[in-house]
């Protein structure tokens, strides 16, 4: 992980090549409105540092970009008046995720909006659930595990 990317859409808004209206900037994050929002006041916090998703980015700079989604989004609501709002992070193109820089979008909802998401519910059958529960947890466990021994 580099500190910039110079193919990256959000690097180049980050060194200054993009222009962005920008919302909020701290030493970690940079906040700017999203060109094509779902509403107006759809807000993106990026990292200052290049990375692709959660899985890559340092634990500093995901602590960083939930403080500002904690102070950002209240904000967001009360000047766009809305009822609510999204916290989204898609990871991976398969996620929706257009730009591979590690993104959270604040998304003001209203009464009266579409649902975002219309992919149908599945159903766990049988022992599924309790199976793939059981392959998170102890996968969770060795990772924990590994991350102490470090």
């Amino acid at each position: 992980m580099s500190p910039l990317d110079e193919h990256c859409v959000f690097c180049k808004i980050l060194s200054g090549q993009i222009p962005a209206a920008k919302v909020y900037e701290d030493e970690e994050t940079l906040a700017f409105l999203d060109i094509a929002p779902f509403n107006f006041g759809h807000t993106l916090i990026i990292p200052k540092r290049h990375c692709h998703g959660l899985s890559d980015m340092p634990q500093e700079s995901r602590d960083a970009l939930f403080r500002a989604a904690s102070l950002l989004a209240p904000v967001v609501l009360r000047v766009t008046g809305a009822a609510g709002f999204n916290l989204l992070m898609n990871n991976g193109q398969a996620a929706g995720q257009e730009v591979p820089h590690a993104h959270l979008h604040i998304i003001p909802r209203f009464m009266d909006d579409p649902v975002l998401l219309h992919a149908p519910q599945k159903q766990y059958s049988g022992e599924e659930m309790a199976q793939l529960q059981e392959k998170i947890r102890c996968r969770l466990a060795a990772r924990q595990e590994s991350q102490e021994q470090k």
